[in-house]
């Protein structure tokens, strides 16, 4: 008999083993892919932006917005940041306290590696066809052709982003299959794209790139954007892409920094094209392209005042209308999940049936880009480990 078992072998499947065993608890990791961590192995360009030096709930998503709080408050950034010191992973902190490593990803899976041959934990992989089922006071899992019984059941089997990767939806299923609601999910920190009308008209920006304030009803971010040739992506709009409906817009501000738009407006008198003078402050090929749309193809200084001042509100709020994103194939996290309403805030176990438990991307809770999701998996890995 096994005390835990945990389905899946990620970032917060990981850190539940290693909690569960540094109690004394005896724990099975099975892993679908060939080996644990991929998904580690890829984030932050190879480097893994494993943590955000400032962590709210605020910074989530859910149909239950303070459902994080509680996980996120008992395992804290600087509770991984010591862990990760603790190994000697050299790492540092770029824009918007988000902090890397120095080197590798690899570090990261090599770390939990460790810890877990050092606490016994014992890892599956490999395991494509599980079964769970309950069997009066314990679980038994069918992996890999052989029954193993367990007293708790994790799931930490991720969502559906980056379906190249391994993921499904067997989390899901298994929710389902034991009474739990899924709050319907969806691609979040994706790229969005345009009509095929609006990428005939946009199909000279690909590769431009500038700082823009995005916003999407009452949410905005201002970090870089993205035009592609199907659409936009960036920082800006991964973050607003969770916030992002079908059949809304969002409003992007070519020129978030105010001297810059009083600089511009001081240019009015100037004999130079629109475009021209615009090009000073977004890139050329951006500045010709929205110039043109907005009918403004002329020397600066024929443009009325009022021409004048509506171009400039224009500029700080651009309406693009995006017909959709580009999926889970380019998702970095899914969206929705398991509804938090049915699951303990303090140890992440089911509402529904005793010693059952759901942690990380497979849960209602979505953060934003920057080491927030990490630091969820950590979070609820540990609020886990500490119960089961």
């Amino acid at each position: 008999m096994t005390d835990v078992l945990i389905i899946g072998g990620g970032a917060a499947g990981l850190m539940c083993a290693r909690t569960a065993a540094l109690r004394g608890k005896s724990v099975l990791v099975v892993e679908r892919a060939e080996k644990i961590g991929k998904k580690i192995l890829i984030s932050g360009g190879g480097r893994c932006n494993f943590t955000n030096m400032d962590v709210r709930s605020e910074n989530y998503i859910s149909q239950n917005p303070h459902f994080c709080r509680s996980a996120l408050a008992r395992y804290t950034p600087q509770d991984f940041i010591a862990m990760v010191e603790q190994h000697g992973i050299a790492y540092h902190e770029k824009t918007l306290g988000q902090l890397f490593c120095d080197g590798s990803s690899r570090e990261i899976v090599a770390m939990f590696e460790k810890e877990l041959r050092i606490s016994g934990v014992r890892i599956l992989c490999n395991a494509h066809d599980v079964w769970v089922r309950r069997k009066g006071e314990h679980w038994v899992v069918r992996a890999c052709g052989e029954d193993h019984d367990a007293a708790s059941v994790v799931v930490a089997t991720g969502g559906l982003s980056i379906p190249k990767m391994g993921a499904t939806d067997y989390g899901l299923q298994l929710a389902r299959e034991f009474g739990h609601t899924i709050v319907p999910t969806r691609p979040a920190l994706v790229p969005l794209t345009f009509s095929a009308a609006d990428r005939e008209v946009f199909s000279s920006l690909s590769g431009v790139s500038l700082p823009t304030e995005i916003r999407c009803g009452s949410t905005t971010f201002r970090e870089s954007s993205l035009f592609t040739h199907k659409g936009v992506s960036g920082p800006a709009i991964l973050q607003i892409s969770s916030y992002w409906k079908q059949g809304s817009s969002i409003h992007m501000n070519l020129l978030p920094d105010a001297d810059q738009l009083r600089e511009l407006r001081s240019e009015h008198a100037s004999r130079m094209e629109f475009k021209n003078v615009l090009a000073r402050f977004i890139p050329k090929r951006l500045a010709e392209t929205w110039s043109m749309m907005h009918g403004a193809n002329q020397p600066f200084y024929r443009l009325h005042a009022k021409e004048c001042e509506e171009l400039l509100e224009q500029l700080q709020d651009w309406t693009l209308q995006p017909a959709g994103t580009e999926g889970y194939d380019k998702a970095e996290v899914t969206a929705g999940g398991v509804d938090t309403r049915e699951l303990s805030s303090k140890t992440m176990e089911s509402a529904r049936v005793s010693g059952l438990y759901f942690i990380g991307e497979v849960v209602d809770v979505t953060g934003w880009l920057g080491g927030y999701n990490f630091q969820w998996a950590w979070a609820s890995g540990y609020a886990a480990g500490m119960h089961v």
